[in-house]
């Protein structure tokens, strides 16, 4: 069946239609958000400067597509939405009374989830009064009103910006399809390619250069989906049972451990961890002392940058992946169902067996995955344009291979419920694999 004839089975879906509908409703209302300027501004005379796209504030306006240097009103994103998730799971893994609400199920994830909006309000709230004073001090010329009421207003207003864009990401998850938010990082950043493509073709010697570093880079895609996709099967063993004249089991099936089992979510913590510099920086911008002690974060080209951002990653795979994967309960779930891994004595021994399996998949996952956060800085140093170095890995490119998967296969899933052939027909999609 033709490409052609699986999208037409997409809107065959009335459900599914409606759902993919109402995801780019709410992407276009978070696009015209992004243009329209903060009170007080004016637009003409504002210097879109972050220091380029070498620098970390570039990288943010990346995110926020362009909304940072143009002092919009989603000039913030969903990126303190993101350090409050981080914060809150941290917790989560120190503060008793988190896991204790992480015990509570369904009831413990909406606590969670209003701590995480109060937190989102707070930290908006302190990074809009940095934003602020950063204007002020970088375009003065464009403030048409007084300095404190500048501040004042555009704490309210970037607050409940980031406050909309949350609940626009919440809504998508809902009722669209995909995970929200990471699907409105996701268009930020696609927002920015068309621009950096044509800079690199205007700028780059001849167009020989030009098709090696889309070659590079489609290689770099691919190397990014297998990371993505990248399993390790244990054969699990199942009991026959005999209930009535039927016999059940007996059968030999596979326990997948994902090589990256925490998915784009490591990088995009290590990410809002690395703006925490600049963002203090934004507070002070004529404090020669405070600029130099942040310097370092200033360019994500730089050596320092590269070696922290890299251990950063490689930490948050392994404690997103001990989040989110737990060994003892799938341990308990096969014991449930009778299963059992050949050779391994169901109880303690299963479990141990697949942490140090979990552990060996995780580092080489790890290791892949902070050298992926880091590729831009090789690229941008052979000779690439800044901008276009962006998607050669780092953030922008693992947050748009994860996002467009994940969003894929819930397109694949409810095709084959209303058995149509999937999206990917031939390729290997998770959705489309058997257990066994």
């Amino acid at each position: 069946m033709s490409l052609v004839e699986n999208f037409r089975n997409i809107f065959k879906i009335e459900e599914l239609k409606n759902r993919i509908l109402y995801v780019v409703g709410i992407l276009m209302i978070y696009r015209m958000g992004s243009h329209v300027t903060l009170p007080g501004v004016d637009a003409s005379a504002l210097v879109q400067d972050t220091g380029g796209a070498s620098s970390l504030l570039g990288l943010f306006d990346m995110f926020v597509g362009g909304a940072f240097s143009r002092a919009g009103v989603f000039a913030l994103g969903i990126m303190p939405y993101i350090t409050a998730a981080i914060i809150i799971q941290l917790m989560g893994a120190v503060v008793p009374y988190f896991q204790k609400l992480q015990r509570e199920g369904e009831d413990g994830r909406r606590k969670i989830n209003r701590l995480t909006r109060y937190g989102t309000v707070g930290i908006t709230a302190v990074q809009a009064i940095g934003f602020a004073i950063n204007l002020m001090a970088t375009s003065p010329n464009a403030i048409i009103v007084g300095n404190v009421t500048f501040v004042f207003t555009s704490v309210i207003v970037l607050t409940a910006g980031t406050t909309f864009v949350m609940w626009l990401g919440e809504r998508i998850s809902d009722r669209g399809i995909g995970n929200g938010i990471s699907i409105l990082i996701m268009i930020g950043i696609i927002a920015a390619l068309p621009a950096s493509l044509v800079n690199e073709v205007s700028t780059s010697p001849n167009a020989i250069v030009v098709i090696i570093e889309i070659a590079a880079l489609i290689l770099v895609i691919a190397f990014c989906v297998l990371l993505t996709q990248g399993v390790r099967k244990i054969p699990v063993q199942y009991a026959k049972r005999v209930v009535g004249r039927k016999v059940y089991g007996g059968t030999t099936q596979y326990l997948p451990l994902k090589v990256n089992a925490a998915g784009v979510m490591p990088i995009i913590f290590a990410q809002s961890i690395m703006f925490i510099p600049s963002t203090i920086g934004t507070f002070f911008p004529e404090n020669a002392t405070v600029q130099m002690l942040t310097a370092w974060s200033a360019d994500f080209t730089g050596i320092t940058y590269s070696i922290i951002f890299f251990i950063i990653c490689v930490f948050f795979t392994y404690f997103y992946t001990a989040i989110t994967v737990n060994p003892r309960e799938m341990a308990d779930t096969m014991k449930r169902q009778g299963g059992f891994i050949p050779g391994i004595r169901p109880g303690n021994q299963t479990v141990e067996f697949i942490d140090n399996i979990l552990t060996k998949v995780t580092l080489p996952g790890a290791i892949f995955l902070g050298f992926i956060a880091i590729l831009p800085a090789f690229a941008a140093r052979l000779g690439v344009t800044p901008g276009f170095a962006m998607f050669y890995g780092g953030t922008s490119l693992l947050i748009i291979v994860g996002v467009a998967i994940d969003t894929l296969q819930q397109i694949e899933s409810h095709l084959m419920m209303r058995h149509y052939d999937g999206f990917m027909k031939t390729g290997k999609m998770k959705g489309r694999r058997r257990a066994g």
